[in-house]
């Protein structure tokens, strides 16, 4: 009894029907998923504001209030070179449709819309959004009582994104978030950890001058500066780098300094050095305890690498 012949057409049919279906259903479901992966996106971001802000406790809080929480703010787009908002007249004028759709990540893809920072790129960022989107919260006199700026800058593995929340003088930092990074599991990754994240609160950013006057000290303790994580040397600079950039004149200070104006208040580092007493007792504890956990977790000392690779990105901070 003969064997059938070998049908290559038939195979070949049978193969290409196969991985169309496939892909049909692959697609599907991508599209299916999408709009449950943008909410999800939205809602962690979301999340990252109210934990800079103070507002959410994640070991408590639920995706309930968090949505609850976060009609408190209203989302602005600032013109960081002229520090001023943008009404709906002037985003359309930009090229802007929506203020919450907004992201400044694609902005720096669009020449439009974004600037070559060129060689005075310390937060090694590649371009700058000319447009930022910022989250602010007034109390009930209409006066900002906290403003939640969007920050990000290269650490040792690739770009750190974070929120860097400021109370109503605009000097006073309430607190700090990082939502995501490529830094180094149990050294540069533990600027994630809340106790490393409360040394931030209560420091103030600016000097009587108007000057920057705070970041990561990497070679011991340093009035108004939050201790470098040991171990982490680059990751520390990395940060120290993105807080000092945002907060200079190539980012928020314009902004900043407006607001300031607008709403009649001015620099006073007296009242703010005032309220760093408790805060600065938790910040000694939180760096013991790092350097602890630190000393426990590695056998061997660990160091990172001497060298970093600026690269431009393009991710909404």
């Amino acid at each position: 009894m003969s064997k059938p012949k070998s049908n290559n057409t038939k195979t070949i049919s049978v193969a290409l029907t196969l991985c169309l279906v496939c892909s049909v259903l692959v697609s599907a479901a991508a599209v299916g998923l999408k709009p449950a992966q943008v909410e999800n996106a939205r809602l962690d971001r979301n999340k990252n504001i109210l934990v800079a802000a103070g507002m959410f406790d994640p070991a408590s809080d639920t995706n309930e209030d968090v949505a609850e929480r976060f009609k408190d703010f209203d989302v602005e787009i600032v013109d960081l070179n002229a520090g001023n908002y943008l009404d709906d007249d002037a985003l359309s004028a930009v090229g802007i449709a929506d203020r919450n759709t907004y992201d400044a990540s694609q902005a720096t893809k669009n020449q439009a819309l974004s600037e070559d920072l060129g060689d005075n790129d310390p937060a090694s960022i590649g371009r700058k959004p000319k447009y930022a989107k910022v989250y602010v919260k007034n109390d009930d006199a209409g006066k900002p009582e906290m403003v939640v700026l969007p920050i990000q800058g290269y650490g040792l593995w690739g770009t750190i994104y974070g929120f860097l929340t400021l109370e109503g003088d605009m000097n006073t930092i309430k607190g700090i978030s990082f939502y995501e990074h490529k830094e180094t599991p149990g050294l540069g990754a533990r600027i994630e950890e809340p106790k490393w994240r409360a040394m931030w609160t209560g420091i103030h950013s600016y000097d009587e001058s108007g000057d920057v006057a705070t970041g990561v000290s990497t070679s011991g303790s340093k009035e108004n500066w939050v201790d470098g994580i040991s171990g982490a040397t680059l990751t520390s600079r990395g940060v120290s780098n993105m807080i000092q950039f945002w907060l200079g004149e190539q980012g928020y200070k314009p902004y900043l300094d407006h607001v300031r104006e607008e709403s009649g208040r001015t620099i006073d580092n007296s009242d703010v050095q005032a309220k760093q007493v408790s805060y600065k007792k938790l910040g000694q504890s939180s760096h013991q305890n790092l350097a602890q956990n630190s000393a426990q977790q590695q056998a061997h000392p660990v160091t990172e690498l001497a060298s970093i690779a600026p690269a431009a990105n393009g991710k909404e901070a």
